[in-house]
């Protein structure tokens, strides 16, 4: 008897799957995978910051572990992009499960200088690290394992104009590396919500400049602290914002605008920092929304709002010259909400978002800083699943959707928002995905496990772009 061939029995099955890979890698030039590090015993978290140096040859991180998180993280690292070396940064001196904790590095756009939390030095159990216990600590990569601290803490009254209260996070460099932007939560304010039961615990956005050093008075249980950069919170936030209105309880997802700010109608350039600021509704339900605050090349003049230190029962308050602005109002639509990291393009003339669209799918979407009516820039099927990450020449933007690294057009025209899918589709997404100031390198993160089936790390990839 003739046998028949045995593989027809599967003819159906194989051709299906020859289709789905040709048209997952090479009809949309699926790019292969390198992995940077391979150390199983220990997390490489980019954290979604600027991780590659000025010149593109390192990228930094954290190693943080998903128990212990950046409380009980020790070490900020930094790993050659072509060799695979790595170089330890900075360790914790007395680190304990209470803290101090690093994590959050983010290199200057201009020099070999990283800036990351560190939590207080005088941390343990009774005051372990926390959102309003930490500080934002400089290393340069000339000087390894010799901490500058930048922005002052002073919670003891009277308090010091130019010096915090509290924590600072998400430390971000602005494009000339002369600002350095973050998130904050108060320690003064939290004793005040502990004490009246009111939600003043409210995360805020401040930046810092090198204007001139802030020294503050030492207290004996370590919670003062010197700094090198005159710091300033810019963004007003209260416990109940009347509904309907502009008032927002929080502020955060925050970054520069532009590279060297934005063109108003008069054609200066202002600095800026657009963030996620929430709202709340006509029946009182909390909404998300774009918004942006204009930052005055002086820092250290006070505003109408009161002193820049804040007192007792009240915030610090923003410098004279701020202004701040809501630019979405999606509240009253059918999808309220606008969610993720704000990025911008390098020129200034859009801040990227996400939110829902008319058929309740998230997509990017753009809104100019001079506001206006927001720009729609993708239409995918399922939402988008990152914030975007801009090239230099404000023509592509990356971003994961479907579980893949996507590249986006969007130069003005008929080729706005065609895309293509960089990388294979795998059953976890990609996270952290960070570009090269050159646009030829994107890393990311992707979490490993090992060939038993533990050991489960955060590893660095990298694609290499045409």
């Amino acid at each position: 008897m003739k046998r028949k061939p045995c593989f027809k029995k599967n003819t159906g099955f194989i051709l299906i799957f020859l289709i789905f890979i040709l048209f997952s890698c090479s009809s949309e030039n699926c790019i292969q995978e390198i992995s940077l590090t391979h150390d199983l015993s220990k997390n490489f978290d980019l954290d979604g910051r600027h991780n590659f140096s000025p010149g593109d040859r390192w990228l930094v991180y954290d190693t943080r572990t998903e128990e212990s998180g950046i409380g009980g993280c020790q070490t900020i690292e930094k790993v050659n992009v072509a060799s695979g070396e790595i170089v330890v940064l900075y360790h914790t001196k007395n680190a304990t499960p209470f803290g101090p904790g690093v994590g959050a590095p983010s290199y200057s756009h201009t020099e070999n200088r990283t800036v990351f939390i560190h939590g207080l030095q005088n941390c343990n159990a009774d005051k372990p690290y926390a959102q309003w216990r930490r500080t934002g600590v400089i290393i340069d990569d000339k000087h390894i394992g010799q901490p500058v601290f930048m922005d002052a803490r002073d919670v003891t009254p009277p308090f010091t104009p130019g010096a915090l209260r509290g924590g600072t996070h998400q430390h971000e460099w602005s494009g000339d590396g002369q600002w350095i932007g973050f998130t904050y939560n108060d320690a003064i304010m939290k004793k005040l919500q502990d004490r009246t039961g009111v939600h003043w615990n409210l995360r805020t956005i401040g930046v810092s400049r090198a204007i001139r050093p802030v020294q503050v008075d030492h207290d004996p249980e370590g919670e003062n602290v010197d700094g090198t950069h005159f710091s300033v919170i810019v963004v007003k936030v209260v416990a109940n914002p009347v509904p309907g209105s502009d008032e927002i309880s929080r502020a955060a997802n925050d970054s520069w605008v532009g590279s060297r700010g934005y063109r108003t109608a008069d054609g200066s350039w202002q600095r800026g920092r657009a963030f996620i600021g929430t709202v709340k509704n006509e029946q009182g339900e909390d909404v998300d929304e774009v918004f942006i605050v204009d930052i005055p090349e002086r820092i250290d003049i006070p505003g109408p709002d009161g002193p820049l230190a804040g007192t007792e029962i009240s915030f610090p308050m923003p410098p004279a010259g701020t202004v701040q602005r809501r630019l979405t109002f999606t509240a009253g639509t059918n999808y309220p909400g606008c969610l993720g990291f704000t990025r911008c393009s390098p020129d200034g003339k859009w801040i990227s978002y996400r939110a829902k669209d008319d058929n309740g799918i998230v997509q990017v979407f753009f809104i100019s800083p001079l506001s206006g009516k927001p720009v729609q820039v993708t239409r995918h099927n399922s939402e988008v699943q990152s914030a975007v990450r801009w090239q230099a020449n404000g023509e592509l933007i990356y971003y994961v959707w479907d579980n893949s690294i996507i590249r986006c057009d969007v130069r003005p025209g008929g080729t706005f928002g065609r895309f293509n899918r960089l990388n294979r589709k795998r059953l976890q997404p990609p996270a952290n995905i960070i570009l090269s100031h050159d646009g030829k390198t994107l890393a990311f993160n992707r979490t490993v496990t090992g060939k038993d089936g533990n050991g489960k790390s955060k590893q660095i990839f990298l694609l290499h772009l045409d």
